[in-house]
């Protein structure tokens, strides 16, 4: 392979390996930024030789061995440096490379991920940080996405990502998975991450492609792993049931090239039927325990959808009535935008457009959903000029390539009807 395919195949399993690799080499530093650089020569060495070796058959196998090996070699050097890591720390690295977990055994490795998750959740943290360190470390992404995704400037999050690991390292917040009354008080700020990892997948920010299999997967792997742990806690069922019933859908969201489909338009036979079963099961689970919180509600919208035999048969009021009450438990939006959405669907353009002119459009200034939503109710009121103005908006949001074709699509057909 020439050296740009390698170097093109590196970036990718880069993207790929990057959070399981960090994870496993944190239990055995014990600090975030020496795992991190740690994880980067790591990648550093691939770059070196797999253009003159070949691409390993498991290049993520390959880097985590490769990785762990390095952590060694900075635990005896330190330690041979007088540095600050003592011989306690030393041999706690030794033990976390002897029994770490086998490189070819994803459950193990997602056990480290776990940890990493309660470490970087803990309330010692500011929720904020909380996130947006989980979302680096364990969901690999960039400081950029998490600005996205928290409708924030970049430099925040980066200062937010800072104080964060300075805070772990100089309070020395242990790297374990909580117990008893610890672990119920610490989960919602890990589904909550869960949660931001899986919509970066879903409905990926950036890129050529609209859906990154391999962050859903990654969500719902550490969700069904929370929901074994904590079996009685409908939240956490609450959010796997979302995840499973959106992930059904996911092989229908955009066609071969890459386009996007609206759910309108998405072949329902294409549907995963299992995801489907199981996000149902999981939901009636959740249902049967006590409470009914903001992941059980969203996971009900999902469900009228996953129920509905197509487009036409889907329940809209219910819809509606779900994101009342979703709106009751947690303000947002975000929430109230995707009910003015249902409330166009259900009852007409003109009653959305009513409802989107009640949201709060100042928390939603970088939000191109709010005004691509605007733009299609407009569109089909025929109000091609306004519509028009209103995709030019959008498009000056969005990033993913696939959105941004179909909304340029959308606008040159308002400006057809213009002419």
């Amino acid at each position: 392979m020439p050296d740009g395919g390698v170097h093109s195949r590196v970036a990718e399993v880069f993207r790929q390996e990057y959070a399981r690799v960090v994870a496993s080499v944190v239990r055995i530093v014990r600090d975030i930024d020496a795992a991190e650089e740690v994880v980067q020569e790591a990648f550093t060495q691939a770059l070196d030789r797999w253009p003159a070796g070949g691409t390993p058959d498991r290049p993520g196998a390959w880097l985590l061995t490769t990785a762990r090996r390095r952590a060694l070699d900075r635990l005896r050097r330190d330690r041979r440096a007088g540095a600050r890591a003592d011989a306690l720390a030393y041999e706690t690295g030794l033990g976390a490379l002897d029994e770490g977990p086998d490189v070819s055994d994803p459950e193990a490795i997602a056990d480290d991920r776990l940890r990493l998750i309660f470490t970087c959740c803990h309330p010692g943290l500011p929720p904020d940080s909380r996130v947006a360190l989980t979302l680096k470390l364990v969901g690999g992404l960039s400081t950029a996405e998490i600005a996205r995704a928290f409708l924030v400037p970049e430099p925040t999050i980066a200062q937010r990502l800072v104080r964060a690991k300075r805070t772990i390292r100089d309070r020395a917040l242990p790297y374990e998975v909580p117990e008893g009354d610890e672990l119920a008080e610490r989960l919602p700020a890990v589904l909550a991450v869960i949660y931001l990892v899986f919509n970066e997948g879903y409905s990926a920010h950036t890129g050529d492609t609209l859906v990154r299999h391999d962050l859903c997967e990654e969500a719902i792997r550490l969700g069904r792993i929370l929901a074994e742990l904590m079996p009685e806690e409908p939240e956490g069922l609450g959010l796997l049931a979302l995840m499973e019933l959106q992930a059904s859908r996911a092989a229908t969201r955009a066609n071969a090239e890459g386009n996007l489909i609206l759910l309108a338009d998405q072949d329902r036979s294409r549907w995963d039927r299992t995801r489907i079963a199981r996000g149902l099961d999981d939901l009636d689970r959740a249902g049967s325990l006590a409470g009914a919180g903001p992941y059980q509600l969203q996971a009900a919208i999902a469900a009228c959808h996953a129920r509905a035999a197509s487009w036409e048969e889907t329940d809209w009021p219910r819809i509606v009535d779900h994101y009342d009450a979703l709106i009751a438990v947690t303000p947002s939006p975000v929430v109230e935008l995707n009910r003015a959405v249902a409330i166009g669907l259900g009852y007409g353009p003109a009653r959305g457009l009513a409802a989107l002119d009640a949201v709060d459009a100042s928390a939603l200034r970088s939000y191109h959903l709010l005004p691509a939503a605007r733009a299609d109710f407009l569109r089909r009121l025929e109000r091609w000029a306004e519509a028009a103005e209103e995709y030019r908006r959008a498009l000056g949001m969005a990033d993913n390539a696939s959105e941004r074709k179909f909304l340029a699509a959308r606008l040159a057909a308002c400006e057809k009807n213009l002419r």
